[in-house]
């Protein structure tokens, strides 16, 4: 599942959060969003800047939604998991003993794992974190340029929790 569509199955409380993260944790990357697609719809960024957060939120997750986009919504996806979940991510790359840099990042990956070792290390992922950054996590890890491993693809497309209605977590 694409960046976009990942925001666009999240609801509009879920999105706040993912973007809530950025405006106080990493302020760079936030104004770099509102930027971007503010200049996309010919917007100025101070027009947008003016509005109360949960109506500029809503307004970012409905633009990060758009398929034009995406990179934007890969983009903050990233920052915000590799920023807040880091250890959720490590902890999924070590169950299916994927060599990491320790921080999560990591240059190739290995020969798709069983997928008895995919499911265990996603049911792991749901039992410790809470379901919003599994669920993108999980959901954007096959859209990675390296990503390789056709069948958790298969095996995401085939678990309800990842059913457009089950694909709305609430944030916990």
């Amino acid at each position: 599942m694409k960046a976009h569509e990942i925001f666009h199955q999240f609801s509009d409380p879920n999105a706040g959060e993912i973007l809530q993260y950025l405006h106080q944790q990493d302020r760079p990357a936030y104004r770099a969003c509102l930027q971007l697609v503010a200049n996309r719809r010919r917007l100025r960024p101070i027009f947008l800047n003016r509005k109360p957060l949960p109506e500029r939120h809503s307004w970012m997750k409905t633009e990060l939604s758009r398929s034009s986009n995406n990179d934007a919504a890969a983009e903050v996806l990233q920052t915000w998991l590799l920023g807040a979940h880091r250890p959720m991510i490590c902890e999924f790359l070590d169950a299916l003993d994927v060599p990491h840099d320790g921080q999560g990042l990591l240059e190739t990956l290995p020969p798709e794992p069983s997928p008895d070792a995919l499911r265990a290390a996603m049911d792991g992922l749901f039992q410790n974190h809470p379901a919003l950054p599994v669920t993108a996590y999980l959901l954007l890890f096959p859209e990675m340029d390296i990503a390789d491993w056709p069948g958790f693809a298969k095996i995401l497309q085939d678990d309800p929790r990842f059913r457009s209605e089950a694909s709305t977590p609430t944030a916990t």
